[in-house]
């Protein structure tokens, strides 16, 4: 694994600045470290994920109605094609958010990150703490910065 990079330095990747900077580091903690370091129940970016995911579609899904789409068909399509695991491993990857990330003993052994699902993840919990911490202005504008976006 690569040296781990401080949060702060992912707020300078990302464009944002949290207020509250537990929302970031929660964001950046699995469950398998929080649990390791017997840290509170609260600290891992499981939940942070799941809205994250939702944010992150929601978004989309706005972008795609605004930009004229109306066939529910062809929206759920271009959905798929601009939120998939794939594009949200890709816009990890080159932030290397990886390097971010506390990762528990057993995934920094078996490099976790190289999974697609994991990366993409922890992708979704940075979009989730940004939009708690920021609200969806903020979480848009990240995700735009990471190319995200349809235009």
């Amino acid at each position: 694994m690569t040296t781990v990079q401080s949060p702060e330095q992912l707020e300078q990747v990302s464009g944002y600045s949290f207020r509250d900077k537990t929302l970031l580091i929660r964001a950046l903690t699995r469950l398998a470290y929080s649990k390791e370091q017997s840290l509170p129940e609260d600290s891992h970016l499981d939940a942070l994920a799941t809205l994250g995911d939702a944010v992150i579609e929601l978004i989309i899904l706005t972008r795609i109605v605004k930009g004229g789409e109306h066939d529910k068909g062809a929206v759920s399509l271009k959905k798929m094609d601009l939120v998939n695991m794939s594009v949200l491993r890709d816009a990890a990857k080159a932030i290397h958010l990886e390097t971010y990330v506390r990762w528990g003993k057993g995934e920094s052994r078996m490099h976790v990150w190289t999974s697609g699902r994991v990366l993409a993840e922890c992708m979704e919990a940075l979009a989730g703490a940004v939009y708690l911490d920021g609200g969806i202005e903020a979480a848009e504008k990240v995700l735009d910065k990471f190319s995200l976006l349809p235009e």
